[in-house]
């Protein structure tokens, strides 16, 4: 099947596909910056003042919620309080059947229900199916009342989207003993009325302990709209209470805080992986307290995309299963104990070993307080990237929350105050009044059980398997295998050469000025059409160098317990320190000899006979054999591509490899195997982190491996050979991963795995959704077929035989490389060749431009229109997403007094934002001087600009930059250059390097740069991933005021770099203060990135832009 350009087609109905949500804005994108609190009395007693205090502290928590258009809607608010047993009982007569008394405390549970409004009756027949289902589970369904409410208090789109709001009050069966028996049936009760009644009704809350008030409102609202909070009879013990700042706006009451156990404050960076992870065992669920009632409750977590709803629920299932609530926050969010050797004690490090087995990190900022009614407390993220601060006094209140001052507490009656540090818990016990914190709860967790000793003696280190007799030795030439997979002379000069030789991915500049994979004549690997997504704004992205303590690559490889199960489930497993395997470490995982592992090789080729039909029948029959596999105990599943050869064509390894996890996902049995990927393909880091994105547990490339050390010393760029050549190419790799890891703001590999952080730009729609579901793809393009006729013309190139010509694409060029001898062809990617992939910026056009700038004889204007021609016949041919556009002609003509003014037009003009630094002082001015006379706007960068500049030339040329950037690295900013700025630019990315910093070279930081950026000279400038005062929406809100405050006259910007939620963030920024966007593509410039960052990271500014022109009117 031939490559066409026609098959560039919107999708239908794919996840982020146009048509199933009106555009290519997502709202499954969500993204939160919120703010939480909650107070308890310590002595247990139930007042009212502990609802007035929350109250309080959610009214001053309302800078951290938000609004949108309607300033009236507010972005959602609640509280969580003790269940209120007088007040309820003094509102008998509001129970529709009239009760004379209730039941007891502890036999009395409250449902809080959303019902939607349905004229015709629907309301009434979903009450009566929630009532059948308490009956039918041994309790009796006392009545029913209408919670009070003021819809005046709240705005015109929350009052339009309001749902009807009921209690349902419940009487425990005769044969509940006890409350923790009673809750679990709730919970039961709740999952089947979710499951079968969804999307008519959804629970706030339904248990014997606590009781949510909670909906579109901001936080001074809540007590307003809910009469019930302002009455003085209403007593509770604690309360929660959250304040919700998200940037996607669809009126959505149930998505308002507090959830069923907890109040989230941050981002789930890696929901998408822990989704994926939590449906695969659900297959191997066994529960002892829940029994055959688990079935009724799965699946647990839905594909919303509401990453709190779905942390929610995973812990709310280990909370019902037996586990407190310290220990399931523990396995949830474990401390970075990795990278601290001797400071972490034996059994800490012994209990996340343990349950590292059995759940990955849920990974990203957060601050989360959680309750069950008997115990309130609250515990940051791995990396503290949240506030949590917190008081006791001495008159016997406690209090915790986002900040200091939503509480308001003399000086003289503070006994003790603190804030949460990274990964620690604070719990109240609200029985006995115990407050721990500083360790003590984790200590007394982990002291639990001997989880080390349970841990020890399943797992084995790599090297303490005996080794091999002999490793695989490869039939076919080095050269005719490199062929296959598509190498070229680039790969090992400008990749493989320099992470060998240095220990470290190299490095380029410029950008990406390439087409997109799917516009290539080249035939890209399937690895080129996927694009890594990274953190901004609501989530910070790490720096991986010099937070390195907090991530880990640590991988096990084996099969994974019952995360039900509290017992020494000795499951053998083989640890590894990061989990790129070299040759000899699979032959020992392989050959085995303990029982450790059970393995099975499945070959991932397809015979050259079966033609471009070959490639899905290999797909089927690699799915059933690795099905088959783990039905007959396989725990070491490996797809290997070693028998490529003549007859054999490879399958794209990530093809094969994401086939094979979501068939297993699918089935159940995901969790049974390691799953390791032996493929002659993946030779970039960028390949490697894909593959482990879509679900691989190791990856051996043998064949990047073996290229890299047999390059000669002078490829490499060495006077002498270099020992331990694996070894240092798998530091380089590690180095890598870990900056990618980085980019989305992730610590650990495990919680990378199979989370599918990635967009796909130019694959079909049923390939996506077949073979990599629930990755992001909003435009369609070409499909297994095409992939199959690719993986033939290079399987040609490398093996020329008269069969294998008759199936190539790229008959001709086949041939020409039998005729040259099947040397690797020059490539093209990373710099131009005349018969490479094509660049935007070749000779042809840089002549023409470079002529038209330094012409004095008139000529120039010619070269300038040579030059824009070039240009637009580049753009025409499908190097850009932009070329498939075409201008739509009016049928009506415009008089030339209704058109704008093109002194006016030229005002939106800007320049892109090069440091002083990156660009020489000389072309740094005069780029302002040319912008300013035309009236449009230059952008000084990341560096600073000499004051000097603010003063006119003699001529009148102004030498100011009208647009002053702020970066992460804040070098030169004070306040006489935002003073004199037209407009200020928050730059959180770029899109060349998204997810990461600038850096400018020692050597080019002279004595004048040095000043100006306040700076040593020849001292190398980096600057930090993540704005290290911008952590949440909230932040940058602040530092919005901040700015406004330094210079009220200027406009303020924010930019952002085009990614698939790039639309509901630009909405949060807008929510925050901006008064305009700047949405960068994945082509920008940069002085310094990672190859892998410049052609693997980001998007098409035009995707961008279009999202966050949707988002932004859906808001």
């Amino acid at each position: 099947m031939a490559r066409s350009h026609n098959s560039f087609a919107t999708p239908q109905g794919t996840q982020g596909s146009p048509e199933s949500f009106g555009g290519v804005h997502d709202p499954t994108f969500f993204h939160d910056g919120c703010g939480v609190a909650f107070v308890a009395r310590l002595d247990g007693q139930p007042i009212h003042e502990t609802v007035d205090r929350a109250l309080v502290a959610l009214d001053r928590l309302e800078h951290r919620g938000a609004t949108g258009a309607d300033e009236s809607t507010g972005d959602g608010a609640g509280i969580m309080i003790g269940i209120p047993h007088e007040f309820l009982q003094m509102r008998v007569t509001e129970i529709d059947s009239r009760p004379a008394e209730l039941p007891p405390p502890g036999r009395l549970a409250v449902a809080v229900c959303f019902l939607a409004r349905d004229p015709a009756g629907g309301t009434e027949l979903t009450q009566a199916r929630i009532a059948e289902l308490v009956t039918e589970a041994g309790h009796t369904p006392i009545g029913w009342r209408d919670v009070p409410v003021d819809e005046t208090a709240c705005g015109e789109i929350a009052r339009a989207a309001a749902p009807q709001i009921r209690q349902l009050f419940i009487a425990a069966g005769d044969d509940i003993a006890d409350e923790t028996e009673f809750e679990r049936s709730l919970f039961v009760i709740r999952r089947r009325a979710e499951r079968e009644l969804s999307p008519k009704v959804t629970f706030p809350s339904m248990s014997c302990r606590t009781l949510v008030y909670k909906g579109m409102l901001t936080g001074p609202q809540v007590p307003q709209f809910y009469p019930d909070l302002r009455d003085q009879s209403l007593l509770s013990t604690f309360a929660i209470v959250h304040s919700r700042f998200s940037t996607n706006t669809a009126p959505s009451w149930e998505l308002a805080q507090p959830l069923r156990l907890i109040a989230h404050n941050g981002e789930i960076n890696t929901v998408r992986g822990n989704v994926n992870w939590m449906r695969a065992r659900e297959a191997v669920l066994a529960s002892d307290t829940l029994g055959d009632d688990l079935d009724d409750c799965l699946p647990l977590i839905d594909d919303s995309g509401f990453d709190s709803g779905a942390f929610d629920r995973a812990f709310e299932l280990m909370v019902i299963g037996g586990r407190s609530l310290p220990h399931a926050m523990m396995m949830m969010i474990p401390a970075a104990w990795e990278g601290r050797g001797d400071d972490v004690p034996a059994a800490l490090e012994g209990f996340y070993r343990y349950h590292g087995r059995l759940v990955e990190p849920w990974d990203g900022p957060a601050a989360i307080a959680f309750s069950d009614g008997r115990t309130v407390g609250a515990m940051l993220d791995r990396n503290g990237l949240r506030p949590g601060r917190w008081t006791i006094t001495r008159d016997g209140w406690v209090c915790l929350g986002s900040e200091s001052g939503i509480f308001t507490v003399e000086p003289d009656k503070v006994a003790r105050m603190g804030r949460l540090e990274p990964a620690q818990l604070f719990v109240v016990d609200l029985e006995t009044g115990l407050v721990r914190t500083g360790g003590e709860v984790e200590a007394a967790v982990a002291d639990a059980a001997p989880y080390g000793e349970w841990y020890a003696e399943g797992k084995l280190g790599v090297r303490e398997l005996p080794d091999p007799e002999s490793t695989i030795q490869p039939t076919e030439p080095l050269l005719k295998r490199q062929l296959a997979f598509g190498y070229t002379q680039e790969d090992l000069r400008t990749l493989l050469a320099p992470l060998l030789r240095d220990g470290r991915e190299p490095t380029g500049s410029m950008g990406n000025d390439l087409s997109l994979a799917v516009f290539s004549d080249f035939r890209p690997s399937l690895y080129s059409y996927f694009k890594q997504r990274f953190a901004q704004v609501t989530n910070p992205a790490i720096d991986s160098v010099r937070e390195q303590i907090v991530m880990s690559l640590r991988t096990d490889i084996g099969p994974q317990g019952n995360l039900m199960s509290e017992e020494p489930q000795v499951v053998r497993h083989v640890e590894l320190s990061q989990p790129i395997l070299t040759d000899f470490e699979l032959e020992r995982l392989r050959r085995n000899p303990f029982g450790a592992l059970h393995p099975t090789t499945i070959d991932i080729t397809w015979s050259l006979a079966n033609g471009e039909d070959g490639l899905e029948l290999a797909l089927d029959r690699i799915r059933e054999q690795a099905l088959e596999a783990l039905h007959e105990d396989t725990t070491l599943l490996v797809l290997s591509d070693r028998a490529t050869g003549p007859d054999r064509v490879p399958i794209p390894s990530l093809l094969a490899c994401s086939t094979v996890h979501h068939a297993l996902v699918r089935e159940g049995t995901r969790l049974r195997a390691a799953l390791v990927v032996e493929s002659g393909e993946p030779r970039e880091i960028h390949h490697l982190a894909a593959l482990i994105g879509y679900g691989a547990t190791a990856i051996n490339p043998y064949l990047m491996l073996e290229t890299m050390t047999l390059l000669d010393e002078p490829t490499v760029g060495l006077d002498g050979p270099l020992a331990d050549a694996s070894e240092r190419a798998i530091e380089g790799i590690s180095k890598g991963l870990l900056k990618i890891l980085s980019k989305m703001g992730i610590s650990t590999i495990r919680s990378y795995r199979g989370a599918q952080i990635f967009e796909i730009i130019g694959l079909d729609e049923g390939l996506v959704e077949e073979h990599f579901t629930g990755t992001p793809s909003r435009l369609g393009g070409i499909g297994l077929g095409e992939l199959a006729a690719e993986a033939l013309d290079r399987h040609a190139r490398a093996y020329p035989t008269e069969h294998g010509m008759a199936l190539a694409e790229h008959v001709e060029q086949a041939r020409l490389a039998a005729a040259s001898g099947g040397l690797l062809p020059q490539g093209g990617v990373y710099r131009w060749r005349r018969d490479g992939e094509k660049h935007m910026w070749d000779p042809e056009t840089i002549s023409a431009l470079q002529h038209a700038a330094r012409s004095t004889d008139g000529s120039g204007q010619r070269s300038y229109e040579e030059f824009s021609r070039l240009v637009n016949e580049e753009n025409s041919s499908h190097a850009l997403l932009r070329g498939l556009l075409e201008l739509r002609e009016s049928d009506v003509p415009y008089e030339v007094d209704e058109v704008e003014e093109a002194s006016e037009i030229v005002k939106r003009f800007s320049t892109g934002g090069m440091s002083l630094g990156a660009l020489s002082p000389e072309a740094h001015e005069t780029l302002a001087i040319a912008m300013n006379r035309i009236g449009a706007s230059s952008n000084s960068g990341e560096g600073g600009e000499d004051s000097r500049r603010n003063s006119p030339d003699p001529n009148g040329d102004q030498r100011r930059s009208r647009i002053r950037q702020i970066a992460s690295g804040r070098f030169g900013v004070d306040i006489d250059y935002l003073s004199r700025a037209d407009q200020i630019q928050i730059k959180i990315a770029q899109g060349a390097k998204p997810g990461e910093g600038g850096q400018l070279p020692g050597h080019k930081v002279d004595d004048y740069i040095g000043a100006l950026r306040y700076a040593l000279p020849g001292t190398e400038l980096i600057s930090p991933p993540p704005h290290h005062d911008i952590y949440s929406i909230e932040d940058l809100k602040q530092l919005i005021y901040d700015l406004r405050a330094a210079n009220p006259t200027a406009g303020v910007s924010v930019k952002l770099a085009a990614e698939s939620g790039v639309g509901t963030v630009a909405v949060g920024c807008v929510k925050a203060g901006a008064d305009h966007l700047v949405i960068a593509g994945h082509d920008g410039g940069t002085g310094a990135s990672p190859l892998s960052s410049i052609q693997g990271a980001g998007i098409p500014w035009e995707i961008g832009l279009a999202e966050t022109q949707q988002a932004l009117l859906d808001s």
